[in-house]
C-alpha cells in the first residue's frame, strides 16, 4: 500500500493513495501545486546550491553536514508524486555509496566522529523514508537498494554499544522499513536506538542533554523538551517501536507527554517550539506571540505524530490537533504560488521583513523566502502534501473513516464514496456513495464544533465532537450530509500564559485568523478589538472576517509605565479586517498579528 506509515496493529489502519484520490480543492489545489510547481522548485534550488553535485563528487563540498538529507526528502516526495526525475536523481546518490553501505558526501573518511552533531544517521533515516516511498509505490530499483544497504549497513556498525544520533529520525525509518520488508533486524536496531536515548547516549553541549532528548529515558520523560523537530521526530519513533513490539508502556508514556505538551506548550495554530536560540519548547505556558519560532518542519512532525496516535488509538484529539496543525501551519509554509517558504511561524510581527537576495530571506519569521542555507522546511513540506492523502482517512474491521474532510473519492473493501464540501470555507461535507458495500461510514466532528449534525435519507441529528457515523449496507447514490457550524468566533488564552493576558484571536472552523498590514495600510500596534461578533466577507471564495476596534492614543510620552491601569484607548473606532493566518505574506512584506488587545 501507498502509504509513509503502515502499523501492522492499531485501532484503526491507514488508507493510502492507491485508495485516496484528491480532487480540486483545497487538499487538492496544494497537491497538485506542490506536484507540478514545489518539487521541481526545490530540485532546481538543490543542483545551483551545489547539494545535489555533492553526490558527484564534485569539490568543495557545498551546504551544511545534513544537506544529503534534503536530496533524500526531495526523492521521497518524488516516490509519493510518481516524479519521473526520481530515476536519474537516485543514480547520482546510488553512485556516492561505498562498498559496505556507508554513504555521507559529508564525512566519508571520518565516520562517525562526531554523533552529537554529524546528521549520519540522521541522513539515513530520510534515505530510508525514501527507499520505502519507492518500494511501496513503483518497487524495487537503484534507490530502494541504496536505502536497504545503508540500513544494513547500519544495523551492522550499531546493533551493539550504546550509541545514538544528535538528531532523530532513523529510529521511524528503520521501523517502517521493517514493516515493508519484515526483516527483524530493522525493528530490533530502532528498538536499541529508543532505549538507549537518555542513558546518556552521547556527550553533554552548551545546550544541554535536553537539546536532543538525552538527558532521560524516553518511558520516564514527562513532556516533550528540547529541539522542538528532534522531540517530535522521536516520539513518532517511539509510538512505531511501541505498536510493533506491543509495549504498551511505552506507547502510555509518548501519549502523556503528548497531553501535557498539548495543553501547555503549543500555540494556537498548533505551531510547536517556542524559542528561536534553540529552536526548541519553551518551559509551560511559555507561547508569546512575537517570539514564537514554530518551525515548519516541527508543525510537519507534529500531524506525523497525531497521525501515528490516531492509528493506534482511534482518539479524535489527535486527529483534531492535526487538523489545526494542516491548516494553520502546514499551508502557512508554502507561498500561493508553490515557490517560497517560511522556516518560523510566529504569531506577531513588529516590522516588515526586509527582503534580501539570494537565500535566507527573514528565516525568522516575516516574509517567505525562496530558499535557505538551511532548507529542510521546503522539503518536508513537499514531501509531506506528495504523501497527504493518506492523511485524511482509515479503516478498520466496522468501515471506513473520514479525519479531514476534503473533496477525494475513497475506495476501500469494495465501498467507494466521493467526498464532496467546500470546506475550510464551508461546513457543509457530503459524502456520496459510488460503489455500494456495506460497513459504517464515520465522519469526523471536530471539538469546535459544537451543534453539528448528520443527514441521510431525510433523517437530520445533531452529532456531538468526535466521530458521528452511519451504517450500511450502502447503495449508489447514498448520501450522508454532515453539516459544521462555521460561526466565527473569539478565542482567549488560559492566565498563565503570560505573554497573551488581555488578548484575544479570532477562529472559524479549522482556520486561525490574523490581522495584516502591508505597505501603507493602518499599523497594528495600537489596536484594542472590541469582543463582538465578527462581519463575514467572501472574497474570490475565501472568507475574510472583520471586527470593530479602537485605536490608541499614539505613543507613551516620555514613560512607558504609570501609577494607574492604562486606560480605555482614545482614538476613533474603526473596522479592522483579518484573513486566516495560512494566507498571510503573500502581499509582500508586512507587520501581522493573531491575538489582539482587548479593550
Amino acid at each position: 500500500m501507498a502509504n509513509p506509515v503502515l502499523p501492522s496493529s492499531g485501532v484503526l489502519s491507514p488508507l493510502g493513495l492507491d485508495s485516496v484520490r484528491l480532487a480540486p480543492g483545497f487538499w487538492g489545489d496544494r497537491a497538485a501545486l506542490n506536484r507540478e510547481v514545489t518539487i521541481a522548485h526545490c530540485l532546481d534550488w538543490d543542483e545551483r546550491e551545489g547539494w545535489i553535485p555533492n553526490f558527484r563528487g564534485e569539490r568543495p563540498r557545498r551546504g551544511r553536514e545534513f544537506s544529503d538529507s534534503e536530496i533524500y526528502k526531495l526523492l521521497e516526495a518524488m516516490a509519493w508524486a510518481g516524479h519521473p526525475a526520481l530515476p536519474a536523481l537516485a543514480e547520482t546518490v546510488a553512485g556516492a555509496q561505498e562498498g559496505d553501505g556507508y554513504l555521507n558526501t559529508r564525512w566519508t573518511g571520518s565516520r562517525y566522529t562526531d554523533l552529537e552533531w554529524g546528521h549520519e544517521l540522521y541522513c539515513y533515516g530520510h534515505l530510508i523514508q525514501a527507499g520505502v516511498a519507492r518500494l511501496r509505490t513503483h518497487g524495487e530499483d537503484t534507490l530502494t537498494r541504496v536505502a536497504t544497504r545503508a540500513a544494513d549497513h547500519v544495523c551492522r556498525r550499531f546493533m551493539e554499544g550504546t550509541q545514538t544520533c544528535g538528531h532523530p529520525v532513523i529510529e521511524m525509518a528503520l521501523v517502517e522499513l521493517y514493516r515493508a520488508t519484515g526483516a527483524e533486524r530493522y525493528l530490533e536496531m530502532a528498538r536499541r536506538f529508543v532505549e538507549r536515548r537518555g542513558l546518556p547516549a552521547l556527550a553533554d553541549i552548551p545546550f544541554g542533554r535536553a537539546y536532543y532528548q538525552d538527558d532521560q529515558p524516553v518511558r520516564q520523560a514527562q513532556v516533550f523538551r528540547g529541539h522542538a523537530v528532534r522531540a517530535l521526530y522521536l516520539a513518532c519513533g517511539v509510538v512505531d517501536v511501541a505498536v510493533e513490539t506491543g509495549d504498551e508502556e511505552l506507547l502510555k508514556a509518548v501519549e502523556a507527554q503528548w497531553e501535557r505538551t498539548v495543553a501547555r506548550r503549543t500555540h494556537l495554530t498548533g505551531g510547536m517550539g517556542s524559542r528561536h536560540a534553540d529552536e526548541s519548547f519553551g518551559e509551560d505556558y511559555e507561547l508569546p506571540p512575537d517570539r514564537a519560532y514554530n518551525e515548519t518542519c516541527a508543525s510537519i512532525a507534529s500531524i506525523m505524530l497525531a497521525h501515528r496516535l490516531l492509528l493506534a488509538t482511534g482518539d479524535a484529539r489527535y486527529a483534531d490537533l492535526a487538523e489545526r496543525t494542516l491548516y494553520n501551519m502546514l499551508a502557512t509554509g508554502v507561498a500561493l504560488d508553490g515557490r517560497s517558504f517560511f522556516y518560523a511561524n510566529p504569531l506577531q510581527v513588529r516590522v516588515p521583513a526586509v527582503p534580501l537576495d539570494g537565500v535566507n530571506h527573514a528565516p525568522e519569521g516575516g516574509l517567505r523566502s525562496p530558499w535557505f542555507d538551511v532548507s529542510c522546511c521546503p522539503h518536508n513540506v513537499a514531501r509531506t502534501l506528495a504523501s497527504l492523502p493518506a492523511y485524511l482517512a482509515t479503516s478498520s474491521a466496522d468501515g471506513i473513516q473520514v479525519h479531514h474532510p476534503t473533496p477525494a473519492e475513497i475506495r476501500h473493501g469494495g465501498l467507494a464514496v466521493r467526498v464532496e464540501t467546500g470546506y475550510p470555507w464551508d461546513g457543509a461535507v457530503t459524502v456520496r456513495v459510488l460503489e455500494g458495500g456495506r460497513g459504517r461510514i464515520a465522519l469526523r466532528v471536530p471539538a469546535w464544533a459544537k451543534g453539528a449534525t448528520l443527514a441521510r435519507g431525510g433523517v437530520t441529528r445533531e452529532v456531538s465532537p468526535g466521530y458521528a457515523s452511519a451504517d450500511g449496507p450502502w447503495r449508489p447514490g447514498d448520501e450522508l450530509r454532515l453539516e459544521l457550524p462555521m460561526t466565527p468566533r473569539w478565542t482567549f488564552p488560559h492566565r498563565r500564559v503570560d505573554a497573551l493576558r488581555g488578548s484575544a484571536a479570532v477562529e472559524r472552523g479549522p482556520l486561525v485568523y490574523c490581522a495584516e498590514s502591508v505597505a501603507d495600510e493602518p499599523p497594528l500596534g495600537d489596536v484594542a478589538a472590541r469582543v463582538a461578533p465578527p462581519v463575514e466577507h467572501h472574497v474570490d471564495g475565501v472568507v475574510e472576517l472583520e471586527v470593530p476596534v479602537s485605536l490608541g492614543g499614539g505613543e507613551p510620552a516620555g514613560w512607558p509605565y504609570g501609577d494607574a491601569p492604562d486606560g480605555e484607548p482614545s482614538g476613533p473606532d474603526t473596522a479592522l479586517r483579518l484573513v486566516p493566518y495560512h494566507r498571510w505574506g503573500n502581499r509582500g512584506p508586512a507587520t501581522m498579528r493573531v491575538w489582539l488587545p482587548v479593550g
